[in-house]
């Protein structure tokens, strides 16, 4: 990611607002992230710091995380050093990825006292530090020892030492006096990245195409001239860093809508791949772009044994599947059983005890052509004729059982299929609750004991969004909401959408007095189904849609699961059009 030193620069100038305020409350909702709400004279804030390894960072968040019902013992600690005291300063250290926030409270002995927090956003080596006045380590949400790292530990009582410089020129310290080679076929990128501290693979690219027009260039290709214009776009960087003129940006790809980068300056080099959103400040950029990835990555935690568990009943079901429809094959054999015991029964007379097969006339052929029948040397010809006739009772029996079985493992297949394409796409941790209390009410996974008898299941609560035409628009969680919203929310002359063929919400446009509904709306619905369903990541999704009138649910179908008739169908784009309403 391109949290470098230059976003870090931007984010720390953001954080001067904190300067003066008090620290309110602390809580630690991760393992690995603390959250720190400070109190201004005339505002209230929000301070995340994370040492995640895949997402470090520290910046002013709008997001709220549920906490643990017991805080941890680094949670404690800081509310014991921290509470109450009044920010006195926040900088960044070195022009390196490292934060100080500095923060007087009164200790122990009631004196006034100064704590610095120590922020290092270095990877898998990220750390929160909280360190004394004399530049001890009081404690960190991470203890590192010599088994761990021999260059630096970072322990209680240690005295706090910063991280090793890297022999690199700081792009503070930068000038276009200095140095700069480019070695061997290396690619101009790295080249600049192994050399100027503070930027990140991103804006070095970005350096390398505002001199080439592409970012793939390699060092051959750096002549005198190309080497003056990077030396003065590194400068143009380093003015933009001195004088806090950030322009903050995400980038969107934009086949899939997936998130790419983000960064402290303007972004060209994706051109017309990416869609590149510009914001006014640098922390509402991390906020969003850390909370989406965040989410993301703590539903797959959060989400790995439904999605484990789901595909393991698709497995077995498919396989069942194969085994009846093999079963039915060998079935289809029953009328030719039926024929060799009437044939037999038909020729007794002419067949002789002992013999392993007779040749008859077959009469159940036009030609009257000759046929050999299998028989047991070991049965009459009376009974080699009833074990014929048994064969075909058992096939016949045996036919409508599998029919039946296979009818019923292709819509059990089916609501599987479809359920795990609601934990696919879900983006909430109560969503995933409602999807458990479905399968544990299916008899898919155990019942929770403890707290699923003391609370009531939560109100189906479909998503709502508005459309650019002013049409409200609805779209199910799961399959327990898309029920409720098919089957009791919506009316009868309301519109219907859901991808052709494809697992994934319902959706649904209520049209109140006005029955005309614009193109637009429809469109926009289209894409909401699209976007909930197992082809978000496609770039044209076929849609049906039709009034609720011609939706029903079959008697005795599982959650979710209803058919519909006398549709439209239109192709779209999976996107999130519109900001759900509350």
């Amino acid at each position: 990611m391109a949290l470098d030193a230059v976003a870090v620069k931007a984010l720390v100038t953001e954080m001067q607002c904190l300067v003066g305020g008090r620290v309110d409350k602390v809580h630690q909702p991760e393992r690995d992230e603390i959250a720190v709400g400070v109190r201004t004279y005339d505002t209230s804030y929000k301070l995340l710091i994370s040492a995640s390894p895949a997402h470090p960072r520290i910046h002013l968040s709008a997001h709220s995380k549920s906490n643990p019902k017991t805080a941890p013992l680094f949670c404690m600690l800081l509310r014991k050093h921290l509470s109450s005291g009044r920010i006195t300063g926040i900088s960044q250290v070195g022009f390196e990825r490292i934060v100080k926030v500095t923060v007087e409270s009164y200790d122990e002995l009631g004196d006034y006292t100064e704590k610095s927090l120590y922020v290092e956003i270095m990877g898998r080596h990220s750390n929160i530090i909280l360190v004394n006045n004399e530049g001890k380590i009081i404690d960190s949400i991470k203890h590192i020892d010599e088994s761990l790292s021999s260059v630096r530990e970072i322990l209680p009582g240690s005295m706090y030492e910063l991280p090793p410089i890297q022999a690199k020129t700081p792009l503070a310290e930068w000038t276009t006096e200095n140095n700069l080679e480019f070695i061997g076929t290396q690619k101009v990128d790295k080249g600049i990245i192994s050399q100027i501290a503070g930027i990140s693979p991103l804006t070095a690219r970005e350096i390398v195409y505002s001199v080439f027009g592409t970012t793939d260039v390699l060092s051959d290709a750096v002549n005198t001239n190309r080497l003056a214009m990077i030396k003065l776009e590194i400068g143009k960087l380093k003015n933009l860093t001195e004088n806090n003129e950030f322009s903050p940006c995400m980038v969107e790809d934009t086949q899939t809508g997936k998130l790419v980068e983000f960064s402290a300056i303007p972004i060209k080099q994706y051109e017309t791949l990416a869609k590149v959103a510009s914001y006014d400040s640098m922390s509402e950029l991390v906020d969003e772009f850390y909370y989406k990835r965040d989410v993301a990555v703590r539903m797959r935690q959060k989400t790995a044994d439904l999605v484990k568990l789901l595909n393991n009943h698709a497995e077995r079901i498919a396989k069942k599947m194969s085994i009846l429809r093999a079963t039915l094959s060998d079935a289809e054999k029953m009328d030719t059983y039926r024929q060799y015991a009437d044939l037999i029964t038909a020729n007794i007379y002419r067949i002789q005890e002992g013999h392993k097969s007779v040749e008859v006339e077959n009469y159940f052929d036009e030609n009257m052509g000759m046929v050999k029948i299998t028989l047991d040397p070991s049965l009459s010809p009376s009974q080699n004729a009833q074990k014929y006739y048994k064969k075909y009772n058992k096939s016949k029996t045996a036919l409508k059982e599998a029919q039946k079985q296979l009818e019923q493992s292709a819509k059990e297949l089916e609501y599987i299929e479809s359920t795990l394409a609601m934990v696919e796409t879900a983006d909430r941790l109560e969503d995933v609750s409602v999807i458990r209390r479905e399968l544990a009410n299916e008899g898919y996974i155990k019942r929770s004991t403890n707290a699923q008898k003391k609370q009531k299941a939560e109100q189906s609560k479909p998503m709502h969004f508005t459309s650019s035409d002013g049409f409200d628009i609805y779209v199910g969680r799961n399959n327990t909401q898309n029920d409720y919203l098919t089957l009791k929310l919506a009316n009868s002359s309301d519109l219907w959408f859901h991808t052709k063929d494809i697992h994934g919400s319902h959706t649904v446009i209520k049209l109140g007095l006005d029955k005309d509904v614009p193109k637009t709306t429809i469109l926009e619905a289209a894409a909401l189904a699209a976007y909930y369903s197992k082809a978000r990541e496609s770039s044209q999704v076929p849609v049906d849609y039709t009034t609720i009138k011609n939706v029903r649910k079959p008697n005795g179908a599982k959650p979710g699961m209803v058919i519909y008739e006398h549709y439209n169908t239109v192709y779209v784009k999976p996107e999130m059009l519109q900001t759900e309403k509350n």
